[in-house]
Formats: C-alpha cells, structure tokens, sequence
C-alpha cells in the first residue's frame, strides 16, 4: 500500500534528549532506534494530555531508553518529521525537544526488546539521523560556548 500525505492531520511530539558529558568536555547523547525502522532517534512520544512537556520528556526516556535523569523545564530545540501511521498515511509530526541530565541507564525497561540504545558524540549523531532538522539541532549543540557562559548557558534550560 502507498503511503498518502493526509495534511489535515498533524502530531506533536515531545522528545528527551539524554546526554552526559565525558571527562574531557566531550558532549554525548543517548539516541536509541525506531521500532519500525531502525534509524537512530531520541526517545519521542506523543504529549500527555493535561501534564508538563518536561514530565512527558521524563517518561518517553525512561519508556523509550530506560533513562533516569534531569529534564530542563525549557526546550532547546524543535525539528519536523514525517510518520508513517498504521493506516498508510503520512503525517507531518513536529516535535519539541527537552534536553535531559542522565543519572544512569536503567537495565530493565519497557522497550528494551524493541530498542537498541547507544551513546553517540553529538556531531557523531548528527550524521546518523535521518531527519534535517534534528541534524541540525545536533550540529548546534556540538559547538563549545565560550567558557564565560556556558555555565549559564546550561542552567538556561533548567530555570
């Protein structure tokens, strides 16, 4: 069957984005593959009716990639994607990212026969993600800030 493009109908997503950083200042982040696919995604979902997009974050990691860790309240990016429905349509998703402090990986968790997860240096991921607005989100987070403000420039996505 031949996938269609149903523009009437459109999703919002909302997406984790776990990442830690190595002892040399080295950002990472934890992507896991798409059921369906395959490809190398963050942990996405759809938002959950009446709660906060950082707990929705939260949950989708933990669901998703087994993540336990620290959602921002503040997003700090957007990117659009186009998903397949069960039905054979396409819809447009556009998806607001959250960026998430992990604490530690879960050993056991929900999707963990379904998924794979991996850690990726953030220009690394860039390059495996099929989508070009989440590349590009990616490329802008593998650029140091000055050290004068990347403390600040950190907590931004916490207050």
């Amino acid at each position: 069957m031949m996938a269609h493009r149903d523009r009437s109908r459109t999703g919002n997503e909302i997406a984790a984005l776990p990442m830690r950083w190595s002892s040399n200042g080295t950002l990472h982040v934890l992507m896991v593959t798409a059921r369906g696919s395959g490809r190398w995604v963050m942990p996405k979902g759809w938002r959950f009716d009446g709660g906060t997009p950082w707990k929705t974050a939260e949950t989708q990691a933990l669901d998703r990639a087994g993540v336990v860790g620290h959602v921002g309240i503040n997003p700090i990016g957007r990117y659009s994607y186009d998903r397949i429905m069960p039905d054979g349509a396409v819809m447009t998703c556009d998806v607001e990212v959250f960026p998430m402090v992990v604490e530690r990986l879960r050993s056991d968790w929900k999707n963990r026969r379904t998924r794979k997860r991996r850690w990726f240096e953030v220009s690394a991921a860039a390059s495996q993600v099929n989508e070009p607005e989440l590349a590009a989100l990616l490329r802008t987070l593998s650029v140091k800030p000055p050290k004068r403000t990347a403390r600040a420039w950190f907590l931004s996505w916490f207050d």
